[in-house]
């Protein structure tokens, strides 16, 4: 109808359950259409009001209201970096846009931006990993060796790589996320030391001093042997990606394969499981 954007309120869904279509769900959302600003306001909530409810047997909504507000100018194509900010973790550690000149000063810099693979750093879940990537090398016990599985936009590796890791090994099922990793391990000056591959884990050989795995709970656990199996006496095993209710479930297919219980911290609905081999 002449809209020049559409906002869709997304529904809250449970991570691992397909919703079913044919239910009916009593929740208002929102959704949010920007036209431009001489458009004639009450022809269009009239236009608006009927076509939605001409519609209403497919839609299935018990009702609608209709607002509207003007808002001012925008640059919409460069809005959106304000959610992206710099954010130092851990003592040294600097994640930043390509677009923010750092104001941090004697530190390890990685530069990356948002893009079609997941992993900015912003994520409760890439958060807890890069912590504990941060923390190694802070208490003087950065890994030599690092396989980071599920790279996505390759910041754990990355930032492995940035603190010190002599080599990295870096997989992902998609060759999207393969791509990006790759652009942006050579972005930061990297790429040498950072081997990413669609390789499958199982048909990575080696051990490593940290294994980091930031995918879903069901895919941690599908994989444990495989994880466990390439984590070098005395390296870490990072499992991510996982909800807090999700905890018990890979606690229970983890913890009798390491002889030392597991360390787990807490990012809003975000769990982090750490294990280490002992020597």
């Amino acid at each position: 109808m002449g809209s020049t954007g559409v906002i869709v309120e997304e529904r809250k869904l449970d991570t691992f359950i397909v919703p079913d279509p044919d239910e009916i769900n009593s929740a208002t959302y929102a959704i949010k259409a920007f036209f431009p600003a001489d458009t004639p306001i009450d022809p269009l909530l009239n236009a608006i009001h009927t076509r939605v409810l001409e519609e209403v047997p497919a839609l299935r909504v018990a009702g609608i209201h209709l607002a509207w507000r003007q808002i001012g100018n925008q640059d919409w194509a460069e809005g959106w970096k304000q959610y992206f900010s710099a954010v130092r973790i851990g003592k040294k550690l600097v994640i930043k846009p390509s677009w923010e000149q750092t104001r941090f000063t004697a530190a390890v810099i990685v530069t990356l931006d948002p893009g079609m693979a997941f992993g900015t750093g912003t994520h409760g879940t890439t958060r807890l990993c890069l912590e504990f990537i941060a923390h190694l090398h802070d208490s003087g016990h950065a890994a030599r060796r690092i396989l980071d599985v599920g790279t996505g936009s390759g910041i754990l590796a990355i930032a492995g790589a940035a603190l010190g890791a002599e080599h990295v090994v870096a997989c992902d099922i998609d060759p999207v996320a393969v791509q990006t990793a790759q652009e942006n391990a050579a972005l930061n000056a990297c790429a040498e030391r950072i081997e990413v591959t669609l390789e499958l884990v199982q048909d990575i050989g080696g051990a490593f001093d940290l294994v980091v795995a930031n995918i879903l709970a069901e895919e941690n656990v599908r994989l444990a042997s495989e994880l466990c199996a390439r984590v070098a006496p005395g390296g870490y095993l990072v499992l991510s990606g996982i909800l807090r209710e999700k905890v018990d479930y890979v606690t229970a297919a983890f913890s009798s394969r390491f002889a030392t219980p597991a360390v787990i911290d807490y990012a809003e609905e975000w769990a982090c499981i750490k294990y280490r081999r002992t020597v």
